[in-house]
């Protein structure tokens, strides 16, 4: 018998281990695991295509109710804070109207734990759906919303649970509870049920995205979360994570080759390489304190930065694309630099001149500023559409912050949103056709503010104004888009959006 005793135990050993690994590589994604919830039927699974960063959950299981639940799940142990979000949508016709898929957060795997479950049915209703103590009864809080394409988002905070959801393309809508005790340390994940055992249902996840949030003490403007560089799909509003950093990046330009980006962090410019994904230091002289006002000229051979000077006020210079030392343009400050002329004669910038913000512009060669706006309050975002007719900018004079445009010569300042939210840094696209700007909510921010880690909304409407769509939802505001960040071919956008949560799939920084 002693001598037996060794074999058994690495013939154990060597089976955990072996589990341990399998397990590991059943992991979709940024997920930790996978389970079947509940005395199912037939196997679920779950994928993850690493190309299109896409979820795929198949799934039977008699339903997420009751006393008791039965389902696929792919789970991420976690604890604290965070938002959950993505794009869910069944594929194909289905077999019961009340399939359902979305976002779970569990106390465990056991089939009566308690839970927390942003949902979706295959007849297109929503709820928010939680069970209040183990083996107990679930019950119900159910949104007027009916979609077969939607955005679902479910946050934790502290012990408050806000489920909110939109047809893709709106603004969100929202329910909260905020008396289910989970625990701190939970299961947080995707999953799918059938509602009928002997039926496995399937179901596609796009834009997934598990974010930890700012905590309350962090100082702004000293103290940082990371951030995710990514890259949207106007076609399908579909995004994708290109790289990760655990500092500041702040606001991409998409530079004109196609192949490149151009972002600030910690004071200096990098050009990041698409193919590659690698970040190189662009150098910039001795403007070493640059900020997150940058724009590259349409011939694609000159660029604008804003960089402090020693008086600790940014100011407005001029160096190649390329890099080197750069030649001043703004002798006073504050002056930031947002847009080119198409003929690159003219630089339009956010001056700060006698205790109010204006739009000006500045001969690119050097030369005396002119002042383009003169109403009391912040007037920000000046952009030249390609065709050099107008300057689009944003402005609060009419209260909140709204989306306006003139003349190049600062004539007939013409509002073109006119809704209740602030409204920031409207970008034009390559092609002339369309505006990108980003929201903030009317409850979250002063009209006059753009402050960092907050839940912004990226929205595109006609470049004459008209009915605006969201393209993405996203955490992120302060450097999600300062600068014009649309590809040339007016197909994509580039945008950071925020988080202190790094996953090992996407490229990241060291």
């Amino acid at each position: 018998m002693i001598k037996k005793i060794p074999f058994l135990f690495f013939f154990v050993a060597a089976f955990f281990l072996l589990s341990q690994k399998a397990s590991a590589q059943n992991a979709p994604g940024i997920f930790d695991g996978q389970d079947d919830v509940g005395r199912v039927k037939s196997p679920g699974s779950g994928t993850y295509d690493a190309k299109t960063q896409q979820y795929r959950l198949s799934g039977s299981g008699t339903n997420v109710w009751a006393n008791h639940d039965e389902f696929h799940y792919v789970w991420k142990k976690m604890k604290g804070d965070f938002i959950l979000r993505t794009n869910a949508a069944f594929i194909g016709k289905g077999v019961e109207e009340h399939r359902k898929v979305g976002w779970m957060i569990r106390s465990s795997l056991d089939t009566g734990s308690k839970h927390i479950s942003a949902v979706m049915h295959g007849s297109g209703l929503t709820s928010l759906q939680f069970r209040r103590a183990t083996d107990g009864i679930t019950e119900e809080k159910k949104f007027e919303l009916t979609s077969a394409d939607e955005v679902i988002q479910l946050e934790r905070k502290d012990n408050t649970y806000t489920m909110s959801v939109a047809k893709k393309g709106e603004m969100f809508v929202s329910q909260e509870v905020s008396d289910v005790d989970l625990g701190d340390d939970i299961y947080v994940g995707l999953f799918i049920c059938s509602h009928n055992p002997a039926v496995t249902e399937k179901a596609v996840f796009n834009n997934v995205r598990i974010v930890i949030p700012a905590p309350p003490t962090l100082v702004p403007y000293r103290q940082y979360l990371g951030s995710d560089i990514e890259i949207l799909d106007l076609q399908t509003q579909n995004s994708r994570i290109i790289y990760q950093s655990p500092i500041s990046l702040q606001a991409p330009n998409w530079m004109r080759d196609g192949k490149h980006l151009l972002y600030n962090s910690d004071g200096l410019l990098y050009t990041y390489d698409l193919k590659d994904n690698m970040p190189t230091v662009l150098n910039t002289g001795s403007a070493n304190h640059n900020n997150n006002d940058h724009v590259i000229s349409f011939d694609g051979k000159w660029l604008a930065i804003s960089s402090s000077d020693k008086s600790g006020a940014s100011m407005g210079w001029v160096v190649p694309v390329t890099g080197g030392e750069p030649r001043r343009l703004t002798p006073t400050g504050p002056s930031y630099m947002h847009g080119w002329s198409p003929d690159g004669k003219w630089i339009v910038f956010c001056g700060a001149r006698n205790n109010n913000y204006d739009v000006y512009r500045v001969p690119s060669a050097g030369g005396p500023e002119e002042r383009l706006t003169t109403s009391p309050g912040l007037d920000d975002g000046p952009e030249y559409s390609p065709d050099g007719k107008y300057i689009y900018f944003n402005s609060v004079r009419s209260g909140l912050m709204q989306v306006w445009r003139m003349k190049a010569d600062g004539s007939e300042q013409t509002q073109l949103t006119n809704d209740d939210y602030n409204n920031w840094f409207p970008h034009i696209s390559p092609d002339g056709k369309w505006i990108e700007y980003i929201t903030f909510l009317k409850n979250e921010v002063a009209p006059g503010d753009h402050p960092f880690y907050k839940h912004v909304y990226l929205r595109v409407m006609p470049v004459d104004g008209g009915p605006s769509t969201v393209v993405a939802y996203l955490y992120g505001g302060q450097g999600t888009i300062n600068t014009p960040s649309w590809s040339p071919d007016s197909k994509h956008l580039a945008f950071i959006s925020n988080t202190s949560l790094l996953f090992p799939i996407f490229p990241t920084s060291k």
